[in-house]
């Protein structure tokens, strides 16, 4: 695998699109098998630091769209699809609260990633920031990636 640079995805999402099963899509297919991304960093935090606990965010990245996902199994180490975890306690007003931010760094996404959130708040968008470095890859390689995907889902 060939670095041929550094990609970044930002943007916002609710619990409620999440719950709906219509997760933030983020779009990294471009026809090719050749160009594969790591996910390196995974952050989330609410548009609405106060006091309460409403601020808190939560949020994964999923190889795949996983559909309708709930509370009871949405940070799940043994599904192969979640590549990254993360969380912020917003309610402290202040955004220097600490964050639990986990990637599993052997991960190669060929096609989309898709972003999932949960928060007590409802109605709160929260926003994410994905870093990613892109690779140029073997035909062949791309091709098992997907497949291996695919096979998960």
């Amino acid at each position: 695998m060939k670095k041929i640079g550094d990609y970044t995805a930002r943007g916002i999402v609710t619990e409620e699109e999440t719950e709906a099963g219509t997760p933030q899509k983020i779009p990294l297919f471009d026809g090719t098998f050749k160009t594969g991304y790591r996910v390196t960093k995974f952050s989330v935090w609410s548009s609405s630091l106060n006091t309460s606990s409403n601020a808190d965010a939560y949020g994964k990245l999923s190889k795949n769209d996983l559909g309708v996902t709930s509370a009871a199994n949405f940070m799940r180490a043994d599904d192969d699809n979640q590549i990254a975890w993360a969380g912020v306690a917003g309610s402290t007003d202040s955004i220097n609260s600490p964050e639990f931010s986990l990637v599993d760094r052997d991960n190669l996404i060929v096609e989309d990633l898709y972003v999932y959130v949960r928060t007590p708040g409802a109605g709160i968008a929260i926003n994410y920031l994905v870093e990613m470095e892109k690779f140029e890859i073997t035909e062949w390689r791309g091709a098992l990636a997907m497949a291996r995907d695919k096979a998960q889902e």
